[in-house]
């Protein structure tokens, strides 16, 4: 078996030896999940710095003959190249790191750790296929669970209503994208889902310019969905506060990020003249994102909540790189679903441990922490510093090169952008930071723990994560813009001129 579809495949098979573990044997289910996510996170990061920059093609390429029903094939087909080798590090990491912080759950673990494995699996299979059917499936494989995590392990009195909300929404948008895909797959007259296949016979015979304006939309609303594009954005915050940790870990960090590669994957270089009338919208949309979520998470007393907007908010960057449709935007918007799932995770997972020690999220009720959790106050306020956008974490050089990429076409929105990310985002981590960590001492939180040596695990690897590619983000750049050149060249390659700058940039 090739190591990326090991990768692919241990955290599922962690889950069905759980499965076959009797339910009171809580420690051999705990070291299941354990080693299995490890050794999962262990491959994903080998195959990072395996991989060769500048090499041409998918790397760690398997394809494995699955259907074949007169004309019609399917086949898994996995690969890697400088859009997923990333987001499959950070999936193993993250992935690894939300089973670890997950020591507290005492109602029926043993279902609890088969449903996050199943999350880890699904991610990183949506990621690696090279099939959009595959990577269909895989996709609902990840997000099932996430309902049913909060359902039954969810927090606050509106767990419940949370649940049904991003059900909802995540299903309406699933069904949205899935609709895009088969519209466009029927188009083509493709006898098969290969992505490299597809590819091949949109060069030789391009859909129309009407066809790619209907297809496109659905493929940028339904993926922008279970993104949190604005407007379709008001289930993520919630859902995310009443979340267990590591499904809000899993979720925000890893997630969210497979409808982003779709669209990069599919949306932008199959549709150019479909890019090229939708992406001015998409660049509009992204200051909902940047400007409203921001001022909602400044308005937030929840710390889950302020996270969830700020989550929101820093997926403006994103879609504002994909708007660009420039080599650096591109390069920055990979850049930043890496730094974001692993600040996202060490988010969540810094405030599920906060509420496991001092019974609240409530910021108004806490204050003076870091007399008391000093290495977890270290962690806070390393963590709430990258998501300000400090240089020397990998959030910084995200953002960066992404307003660097769109300063051209998009200099409005870049400008919106750079007071929304540098002071907005600034404004609201800053007041947390000062209403947990500082100020008067309370009496009823005198009994609060700080890190163990053990538990620090998680904290340490996504802060380190953060760090080596803030310090060092020519690991991501030299890998992501051979592709991202690709994707550029893809999608400016049209029938019709484009009309990305004579609509945006008009104040």
């Amino acid at each position: 078996m090739d190591s990326l579809s090991s990768v692919i495949l241990l955290p599922l098979l962690s889950a069905f030896l759980i499965l076959l573990v009797p339910g009171n044997y809580r420690v051999i289910v705990r070291a299941i999940a354990v080693l299995g996510s490890g050794l999962t996170a262990w491959i994903a990061a080998s195959l990072f710095f395996r991989f060769q920059p500048g090499h041409e093609g998918f790397q760690f390429e398997s394809i494995l003959p699955w259907i074949s029903v007169g004309k019609l094939s399917l086949a898994y087909h996995v690969g890697a190249d400088g859009l997923n080798i990333g987001l499959i590090l950070v999936t193993g990491l993250v992935g690894f790191a939300s089973v670890l912080v997950s020591w507290n759950i005492d109602r029926n673990p043993k279902l609890f750790y088969i449903l996050l494995l199943l999350m880890i699996g699904g991610a990183l299979g949506a990621f690696a296929s090279l099939d959009l059917l595959f990577f269909y499936f895989f996709n609902e494989l990840a997000l099932v669970p996430t309902f049913i995590l909060i359902g039954v392990w969810g927090r606050g009195e509106n767990k419940t209503v949370a649940a049904f909300k991003i059900t909802l929404y995540l299903t309406l948008g699933a069904l949205i994208a899935l609709a895009g895909l088969l519209l466009l797959h029927v188009s083509i007259g493709a006898q098969t889902f290969d992505v490299i296949a597809l590819k091949t016979l949109l060069s030789g015979k391009p859909l129309s310019s009407t066809l790619q304006n209907w297809i496109f939309p659905l493929l940028l609303f339904g993926f922008g969905t279970l993104v949190g594009l604005f407007p379709f954005h008001s289930w993520a915050a919630e859902g995310y506060a009443a979340a267990p940790t590591a499904a809000a870990m899993m979720h925000s960090g890893i997630l969210k990020k497979a409808g982003l590669y779709a669209l990069l994957r599919v949306a932008l270089p199959f549709l150019p003249d479909g890019a090229a009338h939708w992406l001015p919208v998409l660049a509009w949309l992204c200051l909902g994102n940047l400007l409203h979520c921001g001022w909602v998470a400044l308005r937030q007393k929840d710390l889950n909540l302020l996270i969830g907007n700020s989550s929101l908010a820093h997926m403006g960057f994103a879609f504002l790189g994909i708007a660009s449709l420039s080599v650096i935007g591109i390069t920055g918007t990979v850049i930043v679903m890496v730094a974001h799932a692993l600040l996202a995770a060490l988010c969540f997972a810094l405030s599920g441990y906060l509420e496991s020690q001092s019974g609240t999220v409530d910021m108004t009720r806490l204050g003076g922490l870091l007399r008391r959790m000093p290495v977890f106050g270290t962690l806070m306020v390393m963590g709430f510093m990258a998501g300000c956008g400090l240089p020397g974490f990998a959030n910084f050089a995200g953002e960066a090169t992404v307003l660097f990429g769109s300063w051209k076409s998009l200099p409005w929105i870049v400008v919106a952008a750079s007071w929304s990310g540098l002071i907005l985002g600034a404004v609201y981590m800053l007041r947390a930071l000062r209403s947990i960590l500082y100020g008067e001492e309370r009496k009823e939180l005198a009994a609060v723990i700080d890190l163990g040596w053990w538990r620090r695990l998680p904290f340490a690897l996504l802060i380190a994560a953060l760090l080596l590619f803030g310090v060092a983000p020519s690991l991501l750049s030299r890998r992501i813009e051979p592709v991202a050149k690709e994707i550029v060249k893809a999608a400016t390659n049209r029938s019709t001129p484009s009309r990305v700058a004579a609509v945006v940039v008009t104040p």
